[in-house]
């Protein structure tokens, strides 16, 4: 049982379902799909037609931290935000996933269950790196790719551990230091009261997840879905100038844009430019000046 107990479970569940009902934009639908690696919970918001976005979150995130997003996202085509199994939310895994090619074949059987042929996807740090390995595996699935402070970059750095477990701590504290943390930490998820709150229920959730493989510069050839990669300039997993540059000389549709005074909370910090971005790139399907790293 990934959750040391049924009632810590159940606590997460019954606070999650409240702020589903007290943040998500209505209306909205819990969607059920059966994969080999579990139930995996949908979250449908938006119009009936129309190629829809599909979000994955991060490391140890589930569909609620894409709440800022939905409003805007969602305005002309439908949102599937995703709740991968293996992460604390309303999915459960019935078998391992232990590698990029588990995570690209459960996303193939999430879009098939959930009846979608192509889709913009959306993915955060971990959830990217899933995107793009989807991607590699089902070339052509995906309309267009936006990513956000992707993982798969290269190894996992002493200072983002530092900065998740700082975070973390911060995350206990009573709520004046919690929200002045939030900017030494460059770290706008400590501001949003809800999440640090299921943060708290998370960590009755043990973990279990491959860590993100370093994509090769041939792997990252052969991504040629328009994409569009938004880095925070301040990221704690790497260096951006550096990430952005090599994105933009590798992947051949791909633009980079560099967010200033973000940093790996890029979804938290700049929801409104990354929904402005990701609905251009979905209607135009070419990431506007692709190839160059902006600031």
């Amino acid at each position: 049982m990934p959750f040391r107990s049924d009632q810590a479970r159940d606590r997460f569940l019954t606070a999650q379902a409240r702020l589903f009902d007290r943040r998500w934009p209505r209306p909205w639908h819990n969607l059920d799909v059966t994969t080999r690696f579990g139930r995996t919970r949908a979250v449908r918001s938006g119009p009936a037609e129309g190629v829809p976005f599909v979000l994955l979150p991060g490391a140890g995130g589930n569909a609620l931290m894409w709440h800022p997003h939905i409003h805007a996202l969602s305005r002309d085509r439908p949102v599937y935000a995703l709740d991968p199994v293996g992460e604390p939310g309303a999915s459960t895994q019935d078998a391992p996933i232990r590698d990029g090619g588990d995570w690209s074949a459960w996303l193939g059987s999430v879009l098939d269950g959930l009846g979608v042929d192509r889709a913009h996807l959306i993915g955060c740090s971990y959830g990217g790196w899933i995107a793009l390995r989807h991607e590699l595996d089902s070339p052509g699935r995906a309309a267009t790719l936006t990513l956000l402070d992707p993982a798969g970059f290269g190894r996992v750095s002493g200072r983002f551990l530092a900065w998740v477990i700082l975070g973390g701590l911060a995350g206990l504290t009573p709520r004046p230091v919690r929200r002045f943390a939030a900017r030494p930490l460059h770290n706008a998820t400590l501001l949003d009261d809800d999440l640090m709150g299921m943060l708290r229920l998370a960590m009755a959730f043990r973990r279990r997840l491959p860590v993100p493989g370093v994509f090769t510069d041939d792997e990252l050839r052969r991504i040629a879905a328009p994409t569009l990669a938004l880095l925070g300039a301040r990221s704690q997993l790497y260096d951006a100038r550096e990430v952005g540059d090599r994105i933009a000389a590798l992947l051949p549709h791909a633009r980079v844009e560099i967010v200033a005074d973000a940093g790996h909370d890029l979804p938290m910090h700049s929801p409104e430019l990354i929904a402005e971005r990701a609905r251009a790139l979905a209607l135009t399907g070419s990431p506007a000046g692709g190839g160059a790293a902006a600031s």
